[in-house]
């Protein structure tokens, strides 16, 4: 196995369990509070990054485009911790809201120029429908 697959491994473990810490964070304070306090661990952990990097000598595209994913980072997450706040249950909102590389895909279909198999957009139509059934809950199954 190539050492990529560990890493996207270990942020499957870490992302579930951080979908758990969500919804409890929500179920005690406020998204916009759960969002000030998801930045302050990003900033505990910060040093660690930066330890021996040279961030500056990206040039500034490249930082844009950092800031840039920062924000709507930032934005997504806090619209996450919305919907859980307002009563969305976790095992219904974290994995349909884990279903943003499909907008990723339609632009790096639209803006890069990539193209995809026609297995690739089976897969696509599944992930859709997988998140229509997900999210799918009469009157009656809604709690928080």
């Amino acid at each position: 196995m190539t050492d990529w697959i560990y890493f996207a491994l270990l942020a499957i473990l870490l992302w579930g369990v951080v979908g758990l810490l969500q919804k409890l964070g929500t179920n005690r304070v406020s998204a916009r509070s759960l969002l000030v306090w998801l930045m302050v661990g990003f900033l505990l952990i910060l040093p660690g990054f930066l330890r021996g990097a040279n961030i500056f000598s990206i040039g500034v595209r490249a930082a844009l485009i950092g800031i840039l994913g920062g924000i709507t980072n930032g934005m997504g997450s806090w619209f996450l911790f919305a919907s859980l706040e307002a009563g969305a249950k976790a095992s219904v909102a974290i994995p349909l809201t884990a279903l943003y590389p499909l907008v990723t895909i339609l632009f790096a279909t639209l803006f890069l120029a990539e193209t995809l198999t026609s297995m690739q957009w089976v897969g696509i139509f599944l992930a859709l429908v997988a998140g229509v059934m997900l999210s799918y809950e009469t009157s009656g199954e809604m709690t928080r």
